[in-house]
């Protein structure tokens, strides 16, 4: 598939360019999606899609700064999972408040997610196999880095990251953390996401649980999307 001129229509519309550049990993029983909610899902669906492979979530949550929630002074991830941004944490006046603050709160809407996203589904099995991570895009890679952490902590074969756009540096410095990192666009300068798509509308919890009950019982998404 020809690279589209960005920014991408939206996340559905990048999950797919995003999936023809993943075509070594289609029909492989090892390989399960795992997306980043809630604005990876709708990505990660179209990958799940193309590649026939299962999907599911991986909740990681991201530490905004005080008074710039954009900004990621770090993240967690299920399982006690923390990083940080030292960069961020040093422009700080008070990071010991900040970071207590934005974990108690953030740990209370990672356990919410998970509750709400998988009900009474179990995780899902993990060992041996090839997971992508995927999401919408990566700025700081605060969460990434989280949610490759969290992974590692699991008896996986490998991890791949995969996003339609990355600001080149933080790409880079992922590069050792995972097997893989397929980014299918960069961009420089990088002024932030939501200027590399049209509609960069929040993904809602609704949204995220319609295309979890798309994915059959073999992991398939349904057909008639």
């Amino acid at each position: 598939m020809q690279a589209p001129s960005l920014p991408y229509r939206d996340r559905r519309a990048a999950g797919r360019y995003l999936a023809s550049q993943l075509r070594a990993y289609a029909d492989r029983p090892d390989v399960i999606a795992l997306a980043l909610p809630r604005g990876g899902v709708p990505v990660a669906y179209e990958v799940a899609r193309a590649l026939h492979c299962p999907l599911d979530v991986f909740v990681v949550r991201k530490l905004g700064a005080p008074g710039n929630e954009e900004l990621a002074m770090g993240a967690i991830a299920s399982g006690g999972v923390r990083v940080f941004n030292d960069g961020v944490l040093a422009q700080l006046r008070h990071p010991e408040a900040a970071i207590a603050a934005a974990v108690e709160r953030e740990t209370r809407e990672l356990e919410r997610r998970e509750q709400s996203y998988r009900g009474s589904r179990p995780p899902p099995e993990l060992d041996g196999r090839t997971a992508i991570l995927v999401d919408d895009g990566l700025a700081t890679g605060a969460t990434m880095r989280a949610a490759i952490a969290a992974l590692r902590r699991r008896p996986i074969n490998a991890c791949v990251v995969a996003v339609p756009i990355a600001a080149p540096d933080t790409r880079d410095q992922l590069r050792g953390m995972a097997e893989e990192i397929v980014c299918a666009q960069t961009s420089e300068p990088f002024y932030g996401l939501s200027s590399f798509y049209e509609d960069f509308s929040q993904t809602s919890d609704a949204e995220v649980h319609e295309l979890l009950e798309r994915t059959s019982s073999i992991g398939e998404p349904k057909a008639g999307d």
